[in-house]
């Protein structure tokens, strides 16, 4: 009997169909759009060109890992992921590196990890198991825990001090409760709880961050200091008009006038070399990899895959919301970074994982289905 060998179709097929047709054609080409502009917003900095390359090639293979993963794994992985997660950000609390004033990094040795960035994909996956457990049965003790669950990891990293990675677990956090079916009536009063209590969250405050806020009100009070960054950025989104510069023309950037140009500000540069035709073709990316992963989380195989990819989605919409938000001018500097277009490597690994998860979750989807 003559067997023939299988074709290298028929071998690639079931490691590239765990991949999302929609999900994989906006992160590839938000990922053309990123080396462009990382090319332009880098030409100073040696190797920050390949380095972002390297990264980005670095998150797409996590990614594939993810999509690969059965679900009924990501659910079990969920509380022993969550401990480790909380057990880290203990030890960074005691042990931990401090640089620039903060402590949030613990070094192993061998290498230096954020816990914090673990807790980004942690928080929903833990609320999300917590809620699977007790499907058709939540009640407020069970949103009561949750919320638990939820601030102590957010207080660990608050008081390193790490705003604005706070900000994003406790969103990711925020979301899977939310899509638990939170009461309007309770997210309400949460929200006047916290109005309530400006005078006390802003006396319990850093200086920085007091100063981040007041900068946004009125950076012109402090034009050549700590108002420098927000009038800078909000100059280049500006001056990119309506066609843009043009691709590394950028006068406000390659005069060195945009500060961290290459991370926290690499939206300020994009505005102002390919202008509001260039955000618009951006944005429009960023909308179809968020609207696909509502439509994964709306069909998710049950309440555990739902939660996850809803609120691994909108961590996607945080990410981008508050950076975009920051460089413009209407939120504070907290040190967000623009989803797959920001140089960094820790941020650009968790969302690859996050988008990995998406997929696999609507992988699941199909299977069960078919």
């Amino acid at each position: 009997m003559i067997h023939e060998q299988p074709s290298l179709w028929e071998r690639l097929r079931p490691h590239v169909l765990v991949f999302d047709g929609p999900l994989t054609l906006a992160l590839a080409l938000l990922a053309t759009l990123s080396l462009i502009n990382m090319y332009s917003a880098g030409l100073d900095f040696d190797g920050r060109l390949a380095d972002h390359g390297r990264n980005l090639l670095i998150a797409f293979a996590i990614m594939w890992v993810a999509a690969s993963l059965p679900l009924r794994w990501v659910q079990s992985s969920a509380v022993p992921v969550y401990l480790v997660g909380l057990a880290l950000l203990v030890a960074v609390a005691l042990f931990g590196d401090i640089s620039k004033g903060a402590r949030r990094w613990l070094d192993l040795g061998v290498t230096r990890i954020q816990p914090s960035e673990l807790m980004k994909i942690a928080m929903p996956l833990m609320l999300a198991w917590y809620f699977q457990q007790r499907e058709g049965a939540r009640g407020w003790a069970d949103f009561a825990v949750a919320g638990v669950l939820l601030a102590l990891p957010v207080w660990l990293i608050a008081r390193q001090p790490d705003l604005g990675t706070a900000l994003l677990v406790s969103s990711a956090g925020a979301y899977a409760i939310f899509f638990a079916g939170l009461s309007w009536k309770v997210i309400a009063g949460g929200i006047g709880a916290v109005v309530a209590a400006m005078p006390v969250l802003w006396s319990a405050m850093h200086d920085y961050q007091r100063h981040r806020v007041l900068m946004m009100i009125d950076p012109s009070s402090d034009p050549l200091g700590k108002g420098f960054h927000v009038i800078q950025s909000t100059i280049a989104v500006g001056s990119g008009g309506i066609w843009g510069k043009g691709w590394t023309a950028g006068t406000q950037a390659h005069l060195e006038f945009i500060p961290e140009r290459t991370t926290d500000f690499i939206f300020a540069v994009f505005s102002e070399e390919f202008g509001l035709v260039g955000n618009l073709v951006l944005l429009a990316v960023y909308l179809l990899l968020i609207g696909r992963g509502l439509v994964i989380a709306a069909s998710g195989a049950n309440i555990f895959a739902r939660l996850l990819a809803g609120s691994i989605t909108l961590i996607f919409f945080t990410y981008t919301f508050v950076n975009i938000g920051m460089v413009s001018g209407i939120l504070p500097v907290v040190g967000v970074p623009l989803p797959l277009m920001s140089y960094g490597g820790t941020a650009m690994v968790t969302l690859g994982f996050g988008a990995g998860l998406l997929m696999a979750i609507g992988r699941q989807r199909k299977l069960v289905q078919t």
